[in-house]
């Protein structure tokens, strides 16, 4: 059930502007039909449907001829951006084309596209806890043994799991402080993996908020199938 009231100031960057390669599909993997409609459109409305999201910024691909136009979703803004080749460009052009209204010290979510299945729950209970810690994200404990691998794929060590977490999204830090990290990674010339990364290296330490394991990453085509699968088994 949509949640109709919303935190002022609370926006979510979602970029958008990948070409999917590993997909291996001709659209671009944001674009790809999943249960008759873009994964693209799944991921938005679900982020909609939380009650602490003011507004949406999805950062989109140059010459981008597959969005189609959305201004607005449940209510909520919907706004567009021109991102870059590498995700980190995106968010920080994301980041930069928010409304005015988002003061430099509002906290700001960050959330991958090809994640249609967060639920509503988890990004509420993130935005409780990682704004009372100053910052965190979403996160799965590893349940499998790490392996470490040597040059010639053979097995090198066995790693300890108990501290290993898995780092999913929504991310959610202050608008201002995830600019500059983002920044300064790029000034240094240094590939982010996520945003918690670049919050890493200038100091911070990001809350850890477990979140459901059904909030996968669709990736390859088996993804989307498991994807369509836990949306219509879907509890928010």
């Amino acid at each position: 059930m949509q949640q109709n009231d919303t935190r002022a100031g609370l926006w979510c960057v979602v970029p958008a502007a990948g070409r999917g390669v590993r997909f291996g599909a001709e659209l671009p993997k944001q674009y790809v039909q999943l249960a008759g409609r873009p994964l693209l459109a799944w991921t938005l409305q679900r982020l909609a449907e939380c009650r602490d999201i003011a507004g949406l910024m999805v950062v989109l691909a140059e010459h981008d001829a597959h969005w189609p136009g959305i201004e607005s979703i449940g209510g909520k803004p919907v706004l567009t951006t021109i991102g870059a080749a590498e995700r980190s460009g995106s968010v920080l052009a994301g980041l930069r084309a928010l409304p005015d209204a988002v003061a430099p010290n509002d906290y700001v979510l960050v959330h991958d596209a090809a994640r249609p299945c967060v639920r509503v729950d988890d990004i509420a209970r993130l935005v409780a806890e990682g704004c009372a810690a100053g910052g965190g994200l979403l996160a799965a404990p590893v349940r499998d043994t790490l392996k470490r691998a040597d040059e010639g794929l053979r097995v090198a060590a066995t790693e300890p799991r108990e501290a290993c977490w898995r780092a999913l999204t929504p991310q959610l830090f202050r608008r201002g402080e995830l600019t500059a990290a983002l920044e300064h990674a790029a000034a240094l010339g240094i590939a982010i993996t996520d945003e918690a990364m670049a919050m890493e290296r200038m100091g911070h330490r990001p809350l850890l908020v477990e979140g459901a394991d059904s909030n996968i990453k669709v990736t390859t085509p088996a993804d989307l199938a498991l994807a369509e699968y836990l949306l219509s088994k879907a509890d928010r």
